[in-house]
């Protein structure tokens, strides 16, 4: 499985290193697979396949947009709770296709079950069936499905699955599900439990149309932990909060957000399908980790994006309020522009914090750019140095701080600033 370096040089895009990215390793159990599919104009990979050749356990997340690609649409009537393979295409979300994009799956997941028999036959493993085949779609909206492109190569997908990843083979994998995001996104974590080591590996993409609701994107994590679907739901969800749906780029929330996690099942330990066990609390320290650095990648990675931007809200009365606060200035195009322009002015902040809705005292709160007080006791500091907060906003990682003085809940959320370049790309985004 060769590399297309295209899908790295791009002109329109950063050009990152290997160097730039962390180790990841192998996921015992799983195949995968990325190839061309000539969905977009420069040939770029653009259909992947990540599949399990013994079966996997697995639990998904999908967006709360009321509508949905027929990927998803699809994925939602497939009721097992162990499937075969994964099939991802770029260039086209397969949203608002009516009946020709929900049919078109069932023909690739046809073909697809076809080719991978002849394999399974070969190598003793049980057969696929249709309902086995997952499907995520991302790119554009109400455009004819491609599905006869992608028939056309299921065939070289097959041929070309790799069984040992390495960390090249992972970017690749992350580079083949890319839209309009700049560089690929990979994480891993390894965790010891007993005399066993356990692997989580996970790739994402998301540049644009991120909101959360879960945070509108893709994710697949992989481990090869045994661990059932309805254990694997449980700690998806108990993760979600704090990673994939504490982040924003644009408030908005996409019609293909997936995060889906599987299992391969190799590494047997039963106590991690103990939600309530200490090596489950090891495991989801673990894996919230790995969804809490793709989270953030992606945040880094948004369309056009110079600023990394973390939101904290603290001594808050509950979780809730802290949460709608926050989301309420990093979705702020306001405070978001200030920041692209290295201004540090804290009154669009203000306005973000009163225009969630929720009742506080604006005489107590404190309000932070970095470890500098603008505002305290309902007006502007008397510490208030304009000089040095110009120097602080030049930094690429900003920090905004709001006490709330109100209790001992405390939210962050991550989001970046926005630049000229977020209307370029979306303005050409059809083009590609």
């Amino acid at each position: 499985m060769t590399i297309n370096i295209k899908n790295f040089l791009n002109s329109n895009k950063k050009i990152s290193k290997m160097g730039d990215f962390q180790e990841v390793k192998h996921i015992a159990g799983l195949q995968v697979s990325a190839i061309s599919a000539n969905l977009y104009k420069d040939r770029r990979e653009d259909l992947s396949l990540f599949y399990f050749p013994e079966g996997a356990n697995y639990a998904a997340a999908y967006t709360k947009n009321s509508i949905v690609s027929e990927s998803i649409t699809w994925n939602r009537e497939n009721t097992k709770n162990n499937i075969k393979a994964l099939i991802v295409n770029t260039k086209n979300a397969n949203t608002f296709t009516g009946d020709q994009g929900l049919n078109s799956l069932n023909e690739i997941s046809k073909k697809l079950v076809d080719v991978l028999r002849k394999l399974e036959t070969e190598n003793g493993y049980d057969k696929s069936k249709v309902k086995d085949i997952l499907f995520a779609s991302t790119g554009v909206i109400g455009e004819k499905f491609p599905v006869e492109k992608i028939l056309t190569n299921v065939q070289n997908l097959v041929e070309n699955l790799r069984i040992n990843q390495n960390k090249l083979i992972w970017i690749k994998m992350a580079s083949a599900i890319m839209t309009t995001d700049t560089k690929p996104k990979v994480a891993f974590s390894e965790i010891k439990i007993g005399d066993k080591i356990v692997r989580i590996s996970g790739v994402a993409k998301g540049s644009g149309m991120i909101a959360p609701n879960l945070a509108t994107m893709f994710s697949f994590i992989f481990t090869d932990a045994d661990i059932s679907s309805l254990m694997l739901n449980k700690y998806l969800n108990k993760v979600l909060l704090n990673t994939f749906n504490a982040i924003t780029i644009d408030s908005d929330t996409s019609t293909n957000d997936m995060v889906a996690i599987f299992s391969t099942k190799k590494i047997k330990i039963k106590k991690l399908n103990n939600i309530s066990s200490k090596e489950a609390l090891k495991f989801e320290k673990a894996l919230k980790t790995v969804c809490l650095d793709l989270a953030k990648q992606i945040v880094v990675d948004g369309e056009g994006a110079k600023k990394f931007v973390t939101i904290k809200i603290i001594n808050s009365e509950s979780i809730e309020r802290a949460q709608k606060i926050a989301f309420s200035i990093a979705n702020s195009p306001l405070v978001k522009t200030a920041i692209a322009g290295e201004d540090p002015n804290w009154g669009r902040i203000l306005m973000g914090i009163g225009k969630a809705g929720e009742e506080i005292d604006s005489k107590k709160i404190i309000i932070k750019l970095g470890d500098f007080i603008v505002a305290e006791k309902g007006k502007i500091s008397e510490s208030y140095n304009e000089e040095k907060l110009k120097e602080y906003m030049e930094w690429d990682s900003i920090l905004i701080t709001v006490d709330l003085k109100q209790g001992k809940e405390e939210y962050e959320c991550y989001t970046c600033d926005f630049t000229h370049d977020y209307i370029d790309i979306n303005a050409h985004y059809r083009r590609s």
